[in-house]
């Protein structure tokens, strides 16, 4: 029997990958695409991705959103609480697996597993030491298509922001930044690829800093 699964939605293009590796596994049946809303300004947690698009990208992937509402600030209790409610509402609900995009950050992945162990509930990690520059350029030339809607301009330069997750992108590239941003280089929003039933029209408008960061506001076109 196929394994009912949750997958951890960012909005972004290692959640994507992961979804269009999870739709075409055999032993997997995707239910929904659970994501974290920051509830005082409703985008997504850290992507600061509208909660419209992030609508918008459930649709297209033709599975139900799984919103798990958070504070802003939001301390690691709080966090934790809003998430077992999930974890709690997953059971309910039949699912036996989550899975996660995470690429090879050892002490985060410990962390999931270890907060789902009690539930009984499978972490599954798809895209697990994945070799980051080869899965950057099979994103690309998959047809995925992505805008980076935040940079940590100590890390990465800030007038990424806003620019397309492309080969130009990864070509230019500082030397030391990850090409997927696993280190916390960079998120993306992703509006095309495979694991939608169509693309999703955006454009870039305004670009701020908050909190050291640099995000750029993507709007539906």
């Amino acid at each position: 029997m196929k394994k009912r699964t949750w997958l951890s939605w960012s909005s972004g293009k290692d959640s994507a990958w992961a979804l269009w590796e999870l739709q075409r596994d055999p032993q997997v049946e995707l239910c929904g695409l659970l994501t974290t809303v920051n509830e005082t300004h409703g985008r997504v947690a850290m992507h600061a991705v509208r909660q419209s698009l992030l609508e918008t990208q459930a649709e297209r992937a033709g599975l139900p959103l799984i919103q798990v509402n958070i504070p802003s600030p939001c301390s690691n209790e709080v966090y934790q609480e809003a998430m077992a409610r999930a974890m709690q509402r997953a059971k309910q609900d039949g699912i036996q697996a989550v899975a996660f995009g995470d690429l090879f950050l050892e002490e985060i992945r410990e962390y999931r597993v270890k907060n789902l162990e009690p539930t009984g509930i499978e972490p599954l990690f798809p895209l697990w030491q994945r070799n980051t520059r080869e899965l950057a350029q099979a994103m690309v030339a998959g047809g995925l298509q992505a805008r980076l809607t935040c940079v940590d301009p100590r890390q990465c330069p800030a007038e990424f922001v806003g620019r397309a997750f492309d080969r130009e992108l990864l070509k230019d590239l500082p030397e030391g930044v990850d090409p997927c941003g696993e280190n916390g280089e960079f998120h993306t929003f992703v509006h095309a690829g495979p694991m939608f039933r169509g693309p999703i029209p955006i454009q870039v408008g305004e670009r701020v800093e908050r909190d050291g960061f640099q995000f750029a506001d993507i709007t539906p076109a």
